[in-house]
């Protein structure tokens, strides 16, 4: 039986015998504790009817724990340096696809379609640090047929999306993927479990779909565009964020002013105090000033 990937004598033996080195511009961090590996599948709770989906596979010492677990397991690998080395390491694993991509340029939803027709699918993952918010975000807006995302990230990353409102952490990151999601962090990782080791612990996340957004938002773009805005200079007011910040509301402090005074949100509020929904119904009312 061969031993894990994910251990550091067969990490070493691997990069050794096809002589690979890291690129920091992928921001490669491979991973050498199947202990952490397995709880990641655990928090992913797949099962042999799922699919999973996987960027960024490295060796493929998370790719191989998702093989034993799910039914079809896809990966998306940038490096064409790998591609070697992963159809050497995930050859015991018949139901194990790789795509040479970019996954920000991929067509994941008609990916699905092809590769897990009719069966669920959970994207699991340690992303790239360098990449991981829009790798996210085109997840979350694609309306991708996914359960969910269990990643891991930098901490910090980590800790701004499942921040609550009123804490330092929380901004238009927090807003954007809960609005998607139920977010939570679920395990601590430390950088010594790495090579090489990464500056900074990692977090892995869950993000769990939500069936409707976390708010009813008339106009989403809109809606996110006062996020932005009000989240543009941190110590500044609710008021004066949106007033610089949203052009087409510069034209009408009078009419912002009594918008806010009618939805009951104080105009010296800072963005961190509002919750999804206070912003919802913000960004709804003053829509029609914005485009009048």
């Amino acid at each position: 039986m061969m031993k894990d990937i994910a251990t550091p004598v067969r990490t070493k033996n691997i990069l050794e015998k096809y002589g690979f080195s890291f690129k920091k511009s992928l921001g490669q961090n491979f991973l050498i504790d199947t202990n952490i590996l397995d709880r990641i599948c655990d928090f992913a709770e797949l099962d042999e009817n799922m699919g999973a989906i996987e960027i960024g596979p490295g060796i493929g010492a998370l790719t191989e724990q998702l093989a034993k677990r799910a039914k079809k397991v896809v990966a998306f690998e940038i490096d064409q340096r790998l591609l070697p080395i992963l159809a050497d390491t995930l050859s015991p694993y018949e139901h194990v696809k790789i795509i040479h991509s970019d996954v920000l340029k991929a067509d994941v939803k008609n990916m699905m379609n092809e590769e897990f027709q009719g069966i669920e699918a959970m994207v699991v993952a340690n992303l790239p640090y360098y990449v991981t918010t829009p790798i996210l975000m085109k997840l979350l807006t694609e309306d991708l047929p996914i359960r969910g995302i269990v990643c891991m990230l930098q901490k910090e990353v980590a800790d701004r999306i499942a921040a609550k409102p009123g804490t330092k952490e929380y901004g238009s990151l927090s807003i954007a993927i809960q609005y998607y999601t139920e977010a939570e962090t679920v395990m601590i990782v430390p950088k010594t479990v790495f090579i090489p080791q990464p500056n900074v612990d990692s977090a892995v996340i869950r993000l769990m779909k939500r069936k409707e957004p976390a708010a009813k938002v008339e106009h989403e773009d809109f809606f996110f565009e006062v996020v932005r805005a009000s989240f543009a200079q941190r110590r500044k007011t609710l008021m004066n964020n949106l007033m610089n910040n949203v052009p087409a509301l510069k034209k009408d402090k009078v009419a912002v002013e009594a918008i806010l005074a009618e939805i009951g949100i104080d105009p010296k509020r800072r963005g961190e105090t509002l919750s999804i929904e206070e912003f919802a119904r913000l960004s709804d009312s003053l829509y029609t000033i914005a485009h009048k």
